[in-house]
């Protein structure tokens, strides 16, 4: 049996079949949930965020058509905001329905060369094959690749493609990293690529491990003001948050203010502290004051949630 063989049969007897998004030859149910696993854990993906999106928002036309806020909305809590950005933009150029080469697929904002190969080989069977952040791991260690170069992976993912079963193969190829060639305590007796895998020996020492930058934090403070007992809030417009709604937030405390509390969160890049103050010296251009429960139909970040939360719950 060829190694793409054992990969077919592994993947018939393994393979998650059971995702929601491997039960359907939809494109927009595939690129979903290809743009929803960029960054998330398949879990979170499937229980918090899927089906109540699809439940909104049913087709691609239906994204194009509705307002970015309440795209947004809906994307509340996954994070990488720039992504629902990215699927409404998508949405409106192609008018609701996703070209099916990977050429147009992959000159649409916010769809990489992987995630175009992906579409096109689980919505329409095409043999192309894709290079998620698993399949890199598990080719850089079956052909013992100490460096992650983008060129090499890409032929390497042609040389090793099922093309006649390129659904199959691509399928197997992300479970196998998920499952099995795991980062850490990869399981080799269990996979099918073992008995030709080059790196088997020292799986972990492929890709090589990169040391990871200490990751920054940022003091800032964020400004509470109150108009007949409604809340302040401002619609960002800076790219990591853009569209959502939060508070002011500045990097010097004003004087002749009190604190609320303190509130932190972890980005990708840095990790943000912000201390909480209100007084009634502050001086702050918003954008629309809000009731408790207006806020609750706003698009926040997780952060200005927990200052919500913060605020309400101390009075």
């Amino acid at each position: 049996m060829s190694v793409k063989e054992a990969i077919y049969a592994w993947y018939k007897t393994n393979g998650r079949h059971d995702l929601p998004w491997r039960q359907t030859n939809d494109a927009y149910k595939i690129y979903l949930s290809e743009i929803m696993l960029q960054q998330t854990q398949v879990k979170t993906v499937l229980e918090r965020f899927y089906f109540p999106f699809l439940e909104r928002f049913p087709t691609l036309q239906s994204v194009a058509v509705a307002p970015l806020d309440d795209v947004l909305k809906m994307w509340e809590g996954l994070g990488y905001y720039t992504r629902a950005r990215n699927l409404h933009h998508t949405a409106i150029i192609c008018k609701g329905v996703l070209p099916k080469n990977p050429e147009e697929l992959g000159g649409l904002r916010g769809i990489g060369k992987s995630t175009a190969h992906a579409i096109c080989s689980f919505a329409y069977h095409q043999a192309l094959p894709i290079l998620d952040a698993n399949v890199k791991r598990v080719l850089c260690r079956y052909f013992a690749l100490s460096i992650k170069d983008e060129k090499v992976l890409w032929e390497k993912a042609w040389k090793l493609l099922a093309v006649k079963h390129p659904y199959e193969h691509n399928q197997a190829m992300m479970d196998i990293g998920a499952m099995i060639c795991t980062s850490k305590n990869p399981n080799c007796l269990a996979c099918p690529l073992e008995f030709t895998c080059k790196g088997k020996n020292a799986p972990e020492s492929y890709p090589k491990a990169v040391k990871k930058a200490k990751v920054p934090t940022k003091k800032r403070f964020a400004l509470v003001v109150f108009q007949e007992g409604k809340l302040g809030l401002i619609q960002r417009k800076e790219r990591l948050l853009h569209g959502l709604w939060g508070f002011v937030q500045v990097d010097e405390k004003p004087k002749g203010v009190h604190s609320l509390g303190k509130v932190a969160h972890t980005y990708s890049h840095f990790k943000l502290e912000l201390e909480i103050i209100q007084g009634d010296a502050l001086h702050v251009n918003v954008d629309g004051y809000f009731t408790e429960e207006e806020i609750e139909s706003l698009a926040l970040s997780t952060v200005d949630k927990k200052i919500i939360q913060k605020i309400f719950s101390s009075k």
